[in-house]
Parts: C-alpha cells; sequence; structure tokens
C-alpha cells in the first residue's frame, strides 16, 4: 500500500523558522538543518504527492493534509485520489478507508520512534541519522535556487532507502522530497501552508472507528 509506504517517512518535512540565511557550506546548511528540527515539537501542512510504483510502471497523484508531532505521533489526511486517513498516537498504527468501510490496524512500528518515523528527531540529528551529501557538490542548489540535499539513512529501512530534499534557503522550509524504497519506488512530495508549534492537540493522533467500520489486522 504505497500510502502507507509515505505514511511511514515522515522524515519528509520541515517548517518555516527565522533563521539567518548565511549557509554556504554542507556544514553550515546542516546546522542550520538541526537548529530549526531542534525547536519543532509539531507541524501541519497541505501536500500533493505523486507515487511511482516501478513493479506496475503506474503513477498515482494524490493530495491532502499532514500533522505530525514528536514521539511518532502522526495524521495524514488525503483528500484525493480517495479518501484515506493513516494515523496514529506512537502506538497503533490505523488506516482508514472510507470507501471500503474498512480500517486497518497493527501496533505502530518502531520506525516511527526514529529518523523514518518522526523527522523532528531525525533531522534533529542529521548527521547522526545520516549519510549527508549535497545531491551536486559543483552545484549544490537545483534550479529553483533551493539547497539540494542527498540523504542516506546510516540503518536503512524498506520504506526508505535514500531521501532527497530540496530546502529554501532563507525559510528553511522544505519545498519537495522525493523517498526512495528498497524497491526503486519514490514518493515525491510538496509541501504548502506549514504551521509549526501550534499546540495540535492530542486527539488530533487518536482515531476512533465510525460505528459500523470493520476492524482489520493491518498486514
Amino acid at each position: 500500500m504505497i500510502r502507507v509506504v509515505a505514511g511511514l517517512t515522515l522524515v519528509l518535512l520541515v517548517a518555516a523558522a527565522t533563521v539567518p540565511a548565511s549557509a554556504q557550506s554542507l556544514d553550515d546548511v546542516v546546522r542550520e538543518i538541526e537548529a530549526v528540527y531542534g525547536r519543532m515539537t509539531d507541524l501541519r501542512a497541505d501536500f500533493t504527492q505523486t507515487a511511482f510504483n516501478k513493479s506496475l510502471n503506474q503513477t498515482i497523484p494524490a493530495k491532502g493534509t499532514v500533522f505530525l508531532k514528536k514521539g511518532g505521533k502522526l495524521r495524514w489526511e488525503y483528500t484525493e485520489p480517495t479518501p484515506q486517513e493513516i494515523v496514529s498516537d506512537g502506538k497503533k498504527l490505523w488506516v482508514y478507508t472510507p470507501t471500503l468501510n474498512q480500517a486497518n490496524v497493527a501496533d505502530a512500528p518502531e520506525a516511527l520512534a526514529g529518523p523514518a518515523g518522526s523527522f523532528l528527531a531525525g533531522l534533529g540529528r542529521l548527521r547522526t541519522e545520516f549519510q549527508v551529501r549535497f545531491l551536486n557538490p559543483a552545484q549544490p542548489k537545483d534550479t529553483e535556487g533551493n539547497w539540494a540535499l542527498d540523504l542516506t539513512p546510516k540503518q536503512p529501512l524498506p520504506t526508505m532507502t535514500r531521501l532527497i530534499l530540496s530546502v529554501d534557503p532563507k525559510s528553511w522550509e522544505i519545498r519537495k522530497a522525493v523517498v526512495h524504497d528498497q524497491f526503486e519506488n519514490t514518493v515525491t512530495m510538496r509541501f504548502s501552508k506549514m504551521a509549526v508549534n501550534s499546540g495540535l492537540p492530542e486527539r488530533t493522533f487518536t482515531f476512533v472507528a465510525p460505528k459500523g467500520v470493520v476492524i482489520v489486522p493491518l498486514k
């Protein structure tokens, strides 16, 4: 389920922050990103997503809203192409598909507590969790003027073997993120309307199955 893959790779996001735009070297960029993440406790953002499944040679667009909080807490609300919710309180993971009248549930993967699950912790310790380089050391910014970083998890997971980030050099927002998995699938996401440290309530990350919804173990 490619949406679940996207939902578990939360290191995709970073938020706006007031940080001096003086970074030039890779070390400078890494330090600024770590500083930004170190100050964040929660985040909300709208997103558009393009998921490419290599085995099917199929590309699926999607859009929605994501809510994240330290401790592996997440809520991905997909509105297109079909409604779906992926919710975790850090202990249980729920995937609710209204069109199927079904909710899948499982213990939250340990990954949610690490760099692939909690972007707030993972990118706050960028050098600890990832091997980091510029995507193109000879030209560290992309065509839109963003820092382009190529990250490899020091402990790769099936859902994330490589992460490419485009980081705004002034606001330090991540404009685009591309996640690669072990099967050579990719999930590309763009983010907008970010809100940081807004005090997201705990109920945001609690799933209550609507009456009549069938509960099925997530495998």
